[in-house]
């Protein structure tokens, strides 16, 4: 197991869309051990495959003390008639945060490492986690979910920072 480097906005892994998980193997199961250390240090709740420069649908979470993953996830449902439109951030895009807007609950589902099947779902932190890493695994970052004014403010923040 190993703490893995985060790619940063610009890395073209991170606007790629992952290949699904077909082979459950030692490299996969490696892979899981990593995203569940990586994301397992405070201020951190989620981490996608890509964002370690590993193109496969996998992520991780820690949410409320709990760690978890899925392989191959679905975004199976989003609240429709309740949203958020907290503050979000991203390990890509470091220490930069906007109100985005998120629904209040999701779920996905995928599988683990054993091939059994795996619901992940919850409301608040959790279903914004779900969906943020969701669209991780599509080759999306918050910023692009964000309003029109306020993504060329981060757009224009992140050239400052020369992030």
């Amino acid at each position: 197991m190993a703490i893995r480097d985060i790619r940063i906005i610009g890395d073209p892994v991170l606007r790629t869309p992952c290949e699904p998980v077909t082979t459950i193997d030692d490299h996969v199961k490696a892979l899981v051990e990593d995203l569940l250390e990586t994301v397992d240090m405070d201020g951190r709740a989620g981490l996608a495959a890509n964002q370690i420069g590993v193109g496969l649908q996998a992520f991780s979470w820690n949410i409320d003390g709990e760690l978890g993953y899925v392989l191959n996830p679905r975004l199976v449902e989003v609240s429709e008639d309740e949203y958020q439109d907290g503050e979000e951030g991203c390990l890509s895009v470091p220490q930069l945060w906007y109100p985005t807007k998120r629904g209040w609950y999701a779920r996905v589902e995928g599988i683990d490492l054993d091939g059994r099947p795996v619901v992940a779902e919850g409301e608040e932190l959790m279903g914004r986690c779900l969906q943020h890493e969701y669209d991780h695994l599509q080759g999306m970052i918050y910023i692009d979910r964000l309003d029109r004014a306020t993504r060329k403010k981060a757009l224009r923040e992140i050239r400052r920072r020369g992030i």
